[in-house]
């Protein structure tokens, strides 16, 4: 009788370790315990691999004693051991990423000197029309435009100060964009190298929208999420910009 017992048991524990079933689970970091989104999750004995949700949540086939490995960039990989089929909680830890000091402040500063020294420049010109030789500027004034061009492109007749206005403002986002999105910054989040990096930062270039109010994690976050994207097409050549009408 205790045998029959013993071996009743035993088929059932065989039977559990054997069986197959779906779980669920949320991920998290470690560090903020905050829900963190597109996290990998890989079966190493059937290979299924999946991807959390938007709210951090997962399903996935395993047996008792399978090993997920838990991945996603920015963060150190996990491996996790499948001890029973109750719900999972995922716990990643984040890579530190050394990044050189980005200031939204201090970058808007900047652009923001070369627009205001633009604007003064600006203001000779249409403040005396009588006084060409006002437009002389010294190399590397102003907001990267030579107001010379500039001038004897489109204001000839003196009718076009705000188009004028338009370049300028142009030319400053252009600058806000540029002094944040830079080669050494991307390269340190991405890894990427020439010709991959100019291929990236052209076809994921922010919006100035974005680069004036994203704090360093927003901004960081925007360029990490992009990097799937890119190396799915890497040769890709983005579309055009639409034309106005």
């Amino acid at each position: 009788m205790k045998l029959g017992f013993l071996f009743v048991f035993w088929l059932m524990a065989t039977a559990a370790f054997a069986q197959e079933k779906t779980v669920q689970g949320l991920v998290f970091d470690k560090t903020t315990q905050e829900r963190i989104a597109r996290v990998n999750l890989r079966n190493l004995r059937n290979g299924q691999s999946v991807y959390n949700n938007l709210k951090a949540e997962f399903k996935i086939n395993v047996k008792i004693g399978d090993a997920l490995v838990v991945s996603k960039f920015g963060y150190f990989t996990d491996t996790l051991k499948i001890q029973n089929f109750n719900d999972l909680a995922v716990y990643l830890k984040a890579s530190s990423i050394v990044l050189k000091e980005v200031n939204v402040r201090d970058t808007v500063l900047t652009a923001k000197k070369k627009l205001e020294q633009t604007q003064r420049e600006y203001s000779k010109i249409y403040g005396s029309l009588n006084h060409r030789d006002l437009l002389s500027i010294s190399p590397g004034a102003g907001a990267g435009i030579s107001i010379d061009a500039i001038w004897n492109m489109i204001s000839k007749s003196g009718r076009n100060a705000e188009h004028l206005r338009q370049i300028i403002e142009q030319d400053y986002r252009t600058n806000v964009v540029d002094q944040r999105f830079t080669k050494t910054l991307v390269q340190q989040i991405t890894g990427f190298k020439e010709p991959q990096l100019t291929s990236f930062m052209t076809r994921y270039r922010p919006s100035y929208y974005l680069v004036t109010t994203a704090n360093d994690y927003e901004f960081v976050t925007y360029i990490k999420s992009n990097i799937k994207r890119f190396l799915r097409a890497p040769n890709a050549r983005p579309l055009p910009p639409l034309q106005p009408e």
